[in-house]
C-alpha cells in the first residue's frame, strides 16, 4: 500500500490542482508523517512518478518572488482511479500490519537478562509517550485555529487513542516482568509452565503433526494396511 501515493492523490481531488508544496503543507500541518506511515519525504519523488504513470498532469507553473517555479499538479481521470482503487484497500482490511516488536518477544527476548529488557521496554514506552504526547497537543492546537474538519481530528484521535493502548501495554508487561521476580525467563501465565523455545517447543501443534503424519505418506512408500496385505498374498 503506498500511502503516500494515496494521501497526495487524495489532497489534489479534495483541493484542486496544486504544488508540491502545499501537499508538503498539508502534510506537515496534520503531522501525518508521524502516525500513518505515509513517507513525507518522498512526496516529490512520487509526484515525479505519478506524472509520468498518467495519474496526475502538469497544469501549469507557479513563479512567486524569488523562489523558483513551482508545477502546479491536476489529478487525471486515471489517477481518479488509482485514488479509489487505494482508497477502498486502505479502508476494507481489519488486520494489522507486521509486528517486529512481537517476533522479537517471542522468539528472542529470552536472550536478554530481565532488567535490560525492561529497561529496553521502558524506554520504547517513554518514546511512545513523547510521541503521543506531541499529537494530542498539536490535535488540539490545530482544532483551535480551525485547520482540521471532523475527520482529520478523528484520525489524529484514532492515533492517539491507539498509542495510548500500546503505553498501557507496556505498563501492564512492566508489571508482569516486575512480578516475575528477575529469573531468567518470564512467568508463566496462570501458574503454567514457561514456553520454552529449546525444548520441546510448540507441543500445542505436536497433536496436529502427529494427524499429518498418520494421513501423509511419502512418495512410493506403502502404508501399514498395504504391507500387511501385500504380505498375506
Amino acid at each position: 500500500m503506498n500511502l503516500t501515493r494515496l494521501m497526495a492523490l487524495g489532497i489534489l481531488a479534495r483541493s484542486g490542482p496544486s504544488h508540491g508544496h502545499h501537499i508538503r503543507r498539508v502534510a506537515d500541518v496534520t503531522n501525518v508523517g508521524e502516525w500513518s506511515g505515509v513517507s513525507v519525504g518522498a512526496l516529490y519523488r512520487e509526484l515525479r512518478a505519478m506524472e509520468r504513470e498518467g495519474l496526475i498532469e502538469a497544469a501549469r507553473t507557479e513563479k512567486v518572488g524569488n523562489r523558483p517555479e513551482r508545477t502546479v499538479y491536476a489529478i487525471t481521470a486515471e489517477g481518479q482511479l488509482e485514488l479509489t482503487t487505494l482508497r477502498e484497500q486502505a479502508i476494507r482490511p481489519l488486520g494489522s500490519g507486521p509486528d517486529p516488536l512481537g517476533v522479537a518477544l517471542l522468539f528472542a527476548a529470552d536472550g536478554m537478562e530481565p532488567e535490560e529488557l525492561r529497561r529496553t521496554l521502558r524506554a520504547r514506552r517513554e518514546m511512545l509517550a513523547i510521541a503521543v504526547a506531541q499529537v494530542a497537543a498539536d490535535r488540539e492546537q490545530l482544532i483551535a485555529k480551525g485547520c482540521i474538519d471532523v475527520l482529520a481530528a478523528a484520525v489524529m484521535q484514532r492515533a492517539v487513542m491507539t498509542t495510548e493502548a500500546e503505553i498501557r501495554w507496556h505498563d501492564e508487561l512492566d508489571a508482569a516482568l516486575a512480578a516475575a521476580g528477575g529469573g531468567d525467563a518470564p512467568a508463566a501465565v496462570s501458574g503454567g509452565s514457561p514456553l520454552a523455545l529449546s525444548e520441546g517447543s510448540f507441543d500445542i501443534a505436536a497433536p496436529r503433526l502427529a494427524a499429518f503424519e498418520l494421513t501423509a505418506e511419502e512418495p512410493g512408500a506403502a502404508s501399514a494396511d498395504e504391507a500387511r496385505r501385500d504380505g498375506g498374498k
